[in-house]
């Protein structure tokens, strides 16, 4: 539900998920509220992971809207590198303009008349080519596919996550006990991204850059194989005691 609302509220929200209004700011020397918001996406990875992905993303209610007339599992592999020759050059660009011009202000509704995005009609268009290209990768990929495949957003999260393991930052992580599992596949054939989840819990390693925290596998297994746990996460073994992540005291 949080998504779907999300998704409506796209319309006000629009300009704060814009990648061409911080390249508009950056040549300015200006940081937009768009890089603001990129900038919380990296932060909060670092302790929630990948979960606005899976609880708050605009265009994530649209494209399991989506899911109604192509739910169609997504090869990972072919396509998850995408969304990066899309988000280097863009990043280099933006690197680039802040060097050469600086930062000097901070401008959240830069070149915004009011907090509204879509507040004319003039703006419509870009707001409906936006929806078009998430509705658009979502039917031709398939699951989640401008996800994989055209978010610029993905990869401040992942960053994240990357630097939260490495550093071993206590985060929220999925747990699998894989002496549950009783290898129904449920969980991978809920899973929104089209992760292999039932792989992952037997391998005892839930970690996975594409893990978006929605938590369909937790309610879909009746087995309780799987739990969201708050802590540094870590590969389990076969055989890991289901509280591993929070002995008794």
């Amino acid at each position: 539900m949080l998504i779907l609302a999300s998704f409506l509220l796209f319309p006000v929200t629009l300009n704060y998920f814009s990648p061409a209004m911080i390249i508009m700011a950056a040549a300015v020397g200006i940081v937009s509220g768009s890089a603001c918001v990129f900038l919380a996406q990296f932060v909060s990875a670092l302790f929630l992971g990948r979960s606005f992905c899976g609880w708050l993303c605009p265009g994530a209610g649209l494209q399991e809207a989506c899911f109604l007339a192509q739910s169609k599992a997504v090869n990972g592999r072919k396509c998850d590198w995408i969304k990066y020759v899309i988000w280097v050059p863009w990043m280099g660009l933006i690197v680039y303009l802040w060097s050469r011009h600086g930062i000097r202000d901070v401008n959240f509704f830069f070149m915004m008349e009011s907090p509204i995005s879509v507040d004319a009609p003039s703006r419509y268009p870009i707001y409906l080519t936006v929806i078009g290209l998430i509705f658009l990768l979502a039917l031709a990929v398939g699951k989640r596919g401008f996800c994989h495949t055209g978010c610029w957003m993905a990869p401040f999260m992942i960053l994240g996550s990357h630097v939260q393991r490495r550093l071993r930052i206590p985060a929220l992580h999925l747990r699998a006990s894989p002496e549950k599992c009783v290898q129904c596949h449920v969980c991978t054939g809920n899973c929104p991204m089209s992760l292999d989840v039932t792989g992952m819990v037997t391998r005892g390693d839930m970690s996975s850059s594409e893990c978006i925290l929605c938590g369909s596998c937790v309610d879909s297994c009746k087995h309780e194989a799987i739990r969201y746990s708050f802590g540094v996460s870590r590969k389990g073994k076969q055989g890991t005691p289901p509280d591993a992540d929070n002995p008794p005291r």
